[in-house]
């Protein structure tokens, strides 16, 4: 129903799988997430030991102002900054991935020289 106004997600949650689908969700609905240090801090936020998640639903009056910057600043942070959702890892392959790359560049270049040999003849 979109009644969320921001969702806040901690960054050390395990099971990972508990949270990872939360972004996708919020950029769906169009509602501003950010992600921040520590379960810690998100349970002080609402007094409990640690938390997870938080999504703040009703503001007062006098902080919206303050919750419009930050959902703002969080929405071209997190939700519009397509350049995150593209960089999952470093890019770079094991050894034992570079290997059977480079051997099916070898198998491919083997069978295009074949190709090219048979349209000649």
């Amino acid at each position: 129903n979109k009644e969320a106004k921001l969702v806040v997600l901690a960054h050390d949650v395990d099971p990972i799988e508990m949270v990872c689908w939360v972004p996708a969700l919020c950029r769906k609905k169009d509602v501003p997430y950010c992600i921040i240090k520590g379960k810690s801090r998100l349970g002080q936020l609402v007094h409990k030991k640690t938390a997870s998640v938080v999504a703040l639903s009703s503001i007062r009056t006098e902080d919206k102002s303050e919750l419009d910057k930050l959902s703002d600043n969080f929405r071209a942070q997190f939700n519009d900054n397509a350049e995150v959702r593209r960089r999952w890892g470093g890019g770079i392959m094991g050894i034992k991935s570079q290997h059977v790359m480079q051997r099916r560049e070898k198998a491919i270049q083997i069978e295009q020289a074949k190709k090219l040999g048979l349209q000649i003849v």
